[in-house]
């Protein structure tokens, strides 16, 4: 018969609870401030609700009425230098930690109103929500993506759990600058069953990040309960199967929530962290707007009276008064505090107009700023002077590609210290899967950071770091299709924060990855990420064919300001080209086309391992076609003066790229280009495709798939004879 023994886990579960002797330590000044604190965010949330009953709040709205007692009371242990994120439901969360900011000491409201800095958080506040401009995020966030980075709010979240790899990097970044400063980021109980949360939590763990991921167990999944959700209930059991320090507290008792985030701070300031705190929570509303959840039948209105009777905030008002810290007449004074202080913010947004309130028209913001803010103005290169290989005042060499990949890497790793690499097997294989960091592990061990294969979790980490401004991270995507598995992170989060949060927002990431097209890798590895990239206007897309063009691009995408895919191709990593040995600091624009091979039968439009084959069949054919090499391919970096000015000469244009159909970039660049200069055009722009589906892995089908030389050339005469023209070759 087999034998068995108990396993254990290594890190410790707990559940913590206050004692009188907590109350006293805390003080009577301390939970004073955090009563006061708790009842603002309520009045104000209950004054939004009656906004949104008035109908002059757009769009959903997640209060937290029932919540607060927990989130101040882990607020009031955290620094302003520290960081916290969270989800859709995050008024209070933002309030909270503002309230600590801008109310540092804690005004006495028994004998004072609000100070004007409480009082500008809270109009501030609700102008967000509403969707005004003078809002923190000039009324683009709303009620669910609420960013003030001064107060230490570094975005709350509309996506379930979108926040938490983002939370990581901010952790990364604090780790490293050494302050002893946190990150807290908070979710419900519904995110614990994402992949992207289970992946941070591991990823957090394997590099020791100073972050608590605090569960607000609210026991609702919209209507969801929890048994129907998880066997195991209790969210923070996932921690120690991480290896995570946890704890669980009852989050209607704001003591004891402090009690235990006091335990994990110890921890994380002590370079112990993770951890997990778990506090069991209860809204008292339904998912969003102001009607009791047993008006939707998925509760009854018993179980909502039993959680008002241990309300938060009534449990500190009994306590404090039992200790002599309040009386009746101060609790009053406080109440009537908060309320004048969230209808005063209500009263500066609204008017009346028709016997009704009307939000202040004055204050919406102007459809101008629709869509200013998407990327950056590339200030960031006004200082520099760039090159092309044409004026290249140095020495031009044979040189292979994946040689000068890695070596501009290696230089700008040696100049500057904010630049890391993160991704999958990057340490090993004498510089990763292909070469490509060669050179840098072995002199930047801390800056070569391996993953477990977790694309959510790093490349989310990733944009964290970016967007927190003190490093730049350059991540890596072993193949362009695995950015489907990171896609929130890349698309909803990376790619929006900019916008999102104001326009103002820096977000400095690089993501190198390769098309595998014929390398035999089948469905899932060989996409040519270009067209899925494009419809999002917040990445700039990059790709270089020859080594001189990647140095250059290279050094630019690493200085700027917004995220910005370089996309390589394997069949360029082995080829030789025209490149530089020694010299690795030069920039070439982002934003600017070359013509490669001059002509005046018709323009050819391509990128990447298309533009060596396109020379090659038109020289061949002896066709006097003019190709030009995008190389900045997102939608702002069209070069349009470049490509207007051979179509205005040749009238005729091939979009020439190696994928299928169906993940086409080439779609968008025709589309744009017969809208821009119809007038130009003898007949509609002539595409070079693959075929339908993506490559299998069969040679036969896989060469089927994509575009080669033979494709070209048969598209080329087919242009030449819709032009009416016989073939006549050019010597050249």
């Amino acid at each position: 018969m087999s034998e068995t023994r108990t396993l254990e886990f290594d890190a410790p579960w707990l559940e913590i609870a206050a004692t009188p002797s907590d109350w006293d330590e805390a003080g009577p000044k301390t939970l004073l401030k955090m009563l006061n604190h708790m009842h603002l965010i309520r009045a104000f949330e209950e004054e939004i609700l009656t906004l949104d009953r008035e109908g002059l709040a757009h769009g959903p709205m997640h209060v937290s009425v029932g919540q607060e007692g927990a989130v101040v009371a882990a607020m009031s242990l955290l620094s302003t230098g520290d960081a916290i994120n969270g989800p859709h439901r995050g008024h209070h969360l933002f309030l909270s930690k503002s309230l600590n900011f801008v109310d540092d000491d804690g005004y006495d409201p028994r004998i004072e109103p609000a100070p004007a800095a409480v009082n500008d958080l809270l109009y501030r506040t609700m102008a967000e929500i509403l969707g005004l401009s003078p809002g923190f995020c000039k009324g683009r966030g709303g009620s669910m993506h609420l960013r003030w980075v001064d107060a230490g709010v570094i975005g709350t979240n509309a996506i379930v759990g979108g926040g938490v790899p983002l939370a990581n990097g901010a952790a990364w970044s604090k780790q490293r600058q050494n302050k002893g400063e946190v990150v807290f980021t908070f979710f419900g109980d519904g995110a614990c069953h994402i992949g992207n949360v289970l992946e941070s939590l591991n990823l957090a763990a394997l590099y020791n990040l100073p972050i608590c991921f605090f569960i607000e167990n609210n026991q609702y999944a919209v209507s969801t309960t929890l048994a129907e959700e998880a066997r195991e209930t209790r969210m923070s059991s996932r921690g120690p199967g991480f290896g995570i320090p946890s704890f669980r507290v009852d989050g209607m008792n704001a003591m004891s929530v402090r009690a235990a985030t006091k335990a994990v701070l110890k921890l994380l300031r002590n370079g112990k962290g993770p951890a997990v705190l778990e506090a069991e929570t209860y809204r008292y509303y339904h998912h969003g707007g102001g009607l009791p959840g047993s008006a939707f039948g998925y509760r009854n209105k018993q179980e909502e009276a039993a959680a008002r009777e241990r309300d938060p905030l009534q449990q500190m008002e009994r306590e404090m008064m039992s200790r002599g810290w309040l009386d009746e007449e101060g609790l009053d004074l406080l109440r009537e505090g908060a309320e004048t202080a969230a209808q005063g913010a209500s009263r500066q947004l609204t008017e009346t107009a028709g016997g009704k309130r009307a939000i202040v028209s004055s204050l919406w913001p102007d459809v101008s700023f629709r869509d200013q803010g998407l990327r950056g103005e590339l200030a960031e290169f006004n200082a520099i002077d760039f090159v092309e290989q044409e004026t290249y005042p140095g020495k031009i060499e044979d040189v292979k590609l994946i040689d000068s990949i890695a070596s501009v890497m290696v230089r700008r790793m040696e100049t500057d210290e904010r630049y890391f690499v993160m991704g999958e097997d990057i340490h090993k294989l004498r510089g990763g899967t292909n070469g490509a960091t060669k050179g840098i592990p072995d002199r930047w061990p801390d800056r070569c950071i391996p993953t477990p294969i977790a694309e959510h979790g790093f490349v989310g980490l990733c944009g964290g770091v970016a967007m927190d401004g003190h490093y730049r991270p350059v991540v890596e995507l072993m193949y362009p299709d695995f950015s489907l598995v990171a896609a929130d992170q890349l698309f909803n989060q990376i790619a929006k924060a900019r916008h999102m949060f104001g326009g103002d927002i820096n977000v400095p990431l690089v993501l190198r990855t390769k098309i595998a097209l014929g390398s035999g890798y089948g469905s899932q590895h060989s996409m040519d990420p270009a067209g899925m990239f494009s419809m999002w206007p917040g990445w700039r897309i990059v790709a270089a064919s020859t080594p001189f063009d990647y140095v250059g691009l290279m050094n630019s995408a690493l200085l700027c300001e917004d995220p910005v895919m370089m996309i390589e191709h394997v069949d360029l990593y082995q080829t030789m080209g025209p490149g530089s040995k020694d010299d690795f600091d030069y920039y070439i624009p982002l934003g600017k086309a070359k013509v490669v091979r001059r002509g005046g039968a018709f323009t050819v439009l391509t990128y990447l391992a298309m533009v060596p084959k396109a020379i090659e069949v038109a020289n061949e054919m002896g066709i006097d076609a003019e190709i030009i090499d995008l190389r900045s391919l997102d939608r702002a970096g069209l070069d349009w003066e470049t490509i207007g000015s051979s179509v205005r000469k040749t009238h005729n244009v091939v979009m020439l790229e190696q994928g299928p159909l169906t993940t086409s970039y080439g779609a968008m660049v025709t589309d744009e280009l017969q809208r821009r200069f119809f007038d130009y055009l003898d007949q509609p722009v002539k595409r070079i495709h693959g075929g339908e589906a993506s490559p299998s892995v069969s040679k036969v089908l896989e060469r089927a798939a994509f575009v080669g030389k033979e494709e070209i050339r048969s598209g080329f005469a087919k242009m030449i004879a819709d032009m009416g023209r016989s073939f006549v070759a050019v010597s050249r």
